[in-house]
């Protein structure tokens, strides 16, 4: 029997999915170019993401291996959106990526309900991608401005996702609770 120790992969998905949101708020109150973020979204938000799902599920964790593997595949494909529209080989109206984020809204509510049984850092920031979704979402239906509002409140989000990324890195090389992520909100049935 193995007695050596394994990364935990959180580390990595949380600071793909951080890291990419951040770019993508930054773009969206306007003081960031679409390229970072479409670099990001194709390597570290989505193939880095979808690698630390699928190391998820060889823990026998399904919600990271959900949530990471999902992510990354949002950041894929809103990645060959952007670039279908720019070279012109398909052209998402804002109609149809404010579906697309529709969709995503959906599985986010179901993912932010699975949260309370993690942690009280993994709810807040479900909770705040959610909120995220429903304001890009008013956005891409004819309401633009809440394209910004969306992208301030999900730089929190990104920041939450670090937070609990941080957590795990400092909690484990310090050997005690450095960064505390908070209690469950819901316990699990026994």
């Amino acid at each position: 029997m193995s007695t050596q120790k394994l990364g935990n992969p959180a580390v990595v998905g949380l600071a793909g999915f951080g890291l990419t949101t951040l770019l993508l708020q930054i773009h969206n109150i306007g003081l960031l170019g679409i390229g970072p973020v479409l670099a990001m979204g194709l390597i570290f938000g989505g193939l880095a993401q979808f690698i630390a799902g699928f190391m998820e599920q060889k823990l026998g964790n399904n919600f990271g291996f959900s949530a990471f593997t999902a992510y990354g595949s949002f950041w894929i494909g809103l990645a060959i959106i952007w670039l279908l529209n720019h070279f012109g080989i398909y052209a998402a109206s804002h109609h149809d990526v404010g579906w697309y984020l529709t969709a995503w809204a959906l599985y986010t509510f179901i993912m932010m309900i699975a949260s309370f049984y993690v942690s009280k850092a993994m709810t807040i920031t479900f909770v705040l991608l959610e909120i995220g979704f429903i304001l890009l979402i008013i956005g891409h239906f004819g309401f633009p401005k809440m394209n910004v509002v969306a992208g301030y409140e999900l730089i929190f989000c990104a920041l939450a996702a670090w937070y609990m990324m941080a957590a795990i890195i400092i909690n484990d090389l310090a050997g005690k609770t450095v960064l505390p992520v908070g209690k469950a909100w819901a316990k699990k049935a026994n």
